[in-house]
Formats: structure tokens, C-alpha cells, sequence
């Protein structure tokens, strides 16, 4: 369990590179660390989230978590508002543990947090747990605004959001425990934190037929982020739960040459 900066038990799990895996380390013998935020109903024990740590572990270690109000972690999820703090956690631990190289990788909701996190942690900022900036920050399935209710998954989303029986459904039916207060003040806008990455390496992954965001969400990302490299993925429907084994493959693959070990 780790601490979130403003108190919240954050569940974590460190699994080293597999056995098997042919990974560049450094004159020091460190690897490189992918750190994973899943979306929101998800959590570190989830089988879409240990497969995507599977494909990962071949390209250096892994670190998975669960965001606040889900899994064994303590608090109420803000829907990507104070997960940021959980994903600082995360990181610093991984840079703690002896990883000079750390990447994050962020699904739907996490997407999000991770190029908040991205913008708000750089390299030099001082943090109180140690370093928790990261070395390249892929997206996938992640909003550009916030707030969006143009789709019927979005609808239904806001509903276990803002409403006393949706939240009751999402504890007992979904596994998430919500806070019941609304984001005050509201959070960099996910377009505008894309805009501060660079010269981060960024990637955005998003699907043409994901239920939740259409196409104008990437484009808007991309669109303030000129550095950031942008896969539209035929056929992709949303975050991990449509991310494949290849898909998954190619990220690291990305990840390993944009913000190689060492």
C-alpha cells in the first residue's frame, strides 16, 4: 500500500521484467519501468489490466494500482481529479525501487490523469515523496474535455457519477466507490495538460469505434500537442478492454524507443 500526498491508501503491485524478456539496462543494470493507470471501474487485480502488465513485463518492469475507490485502495474515486496524486505515488515508488526510466501508461479515465500528471510533474519538480515525473506518457481512449455527455456511454457515466442510486450502483454493481462532492476547483483541462508535455514524448491511442469518445477527442489532444505521435486504431473500441495483445506490443515498442532504458 502506498500514500497518496493527501492521505488516500493506494493498493500497488511491482512486478520485475519477465525472465524471459530481451531488455536494454543501463550501465547500472536498472531497467525500464512501465507504470499502468487502468479506467475507471478498473483496478490492478482486473484481467484486462494484468494482461496488459503481461505484455509489458517483456519490455522491463511493471508497476499496476489502484486508483482511489477502486480495488483495495482506500477513498472515493473523483473520476480523475485527485488520481493524479495516486499516479505520482505510483511513480515515485517505481523511481524509489532503483528505475531511472519510468513510462506511463494511462486507459480512458487514466488516460487522463496521466497527461495531467505529465504536465504537472516535470522533470525538476519538487515532489515529496522523490522524483515523480515520467519519461514518456502514452494515452489511450482519453477524453480532450471534460464533462462530455455526447454519447450514450458518456450518459450512462454521468449517471453512476452524479446520481445517489448510480452511485449506489456503481458500489455494489461496478466495485467503485464515488465521492459525492463536485470538483472544486475543476482540473486542468485534458487538452490543455497535452499542451505542457512536451518535450516529453507523448502517444495517443484511441479507437474509431470507441462508445465513449469519438474521434474529435484525439484530434483535439493531437491537435494541442504538435509532438505527440497519434494511432487511430480501426475497429478499437474502448481503452483496455479493447487494447489486444498486438496493440499492446506496439505501445511498448513506442515506449522503448521514445524513452529508451539508462
Amino acid at each position: 500500500m502506498l500514500l497518496a500526498a493527501d492521505g488516500v491508501a493506494i493498493e500497488a503491485v511491482y512486478e520485475p521484467a519477465d525472465g524471459d524478456a530481451d531488455v536494454t539496462e543501463d550501465a547500472a543494470g536498472r531497467v525500464p519501468v512501465t507504470v499502468v493507470a487502468h479506467g475507471f471501474t478498473g483496478s490492478a487485480t482486473r484481467p484486462h489490466v494484468r494482461r496488459a502488465a503481461a505484455v509489458f513485463r517483456r519490455h522491463g518492469a511493471v508497476v499496476t494500482f489502484s486508483f482511489r475507490g477502486h480495488g483495495a485502495s482506500g477513498g472515493r474515486s473523483t473520476v480523475g481529479d485527485r488520481e493524479v496524486l495516486d499516479l505520482a505515488a505510483a511513480v515515485a515508488w517505481a523511481r524509489r525501487l532503483g528505475h531511472r526510466t519510468v513510462r506511463t501508461v494511462g486507459f480512458s479515465m487514466g488516460g487522463s490523469v496521466v497527461l495531467r500528471h505529465a504536465a504537472l510533474h516535470r522533470p525538476g519538480t519538487p515532489d515529496a515523496d522523490g522524483p515523480a515525473h515520467t519519461d514518456a506518457v502514452v494515452a489511450v481512449s482519453a477524453p480532450a474535455r471534460w464533462y462530455y455527455r455526447g454519447t450514450a456511454a458518456m450518459r450512462r457515466l454521468h449517471w453512476v457519477v452524479t446520481r445517489p442510486l448510480g452511485r449506489a450502483v456503481g458500489r455494489y454493481g461496478l466495485r467503485t466507490r464515488v465521492h459525492t462532492r463536485d470538483w472544486d476547483p475543476v482540473p486542468l483541462d485534458p487538452t490543455e495538460a497535452a499542451a505542457r508535455i512536451a518535450p516529453t514524448p507523448l502517444l495517443l491511442v484511441h479507437g474509431d469505434r470507441d462508445p465513449y469518445f469519438p474521434l474529435d477527442h484525439p484530434r483535439a489532444l493531437a491537435a494541442a500537442a504538435p509532438h505527440a505521435d497519434l494511432w487511430l486504431e480501426p475497429g478499437m473500441g474502448h481503452a483496455e478492454n479493447a487494447a489486444g495483445e498486438p496493440l499492446l506490443t506496439r505501445i511498448a515498442d513506442w515506449a522503448a524507443r521514445r524513452a529508451p532504458g539508462g
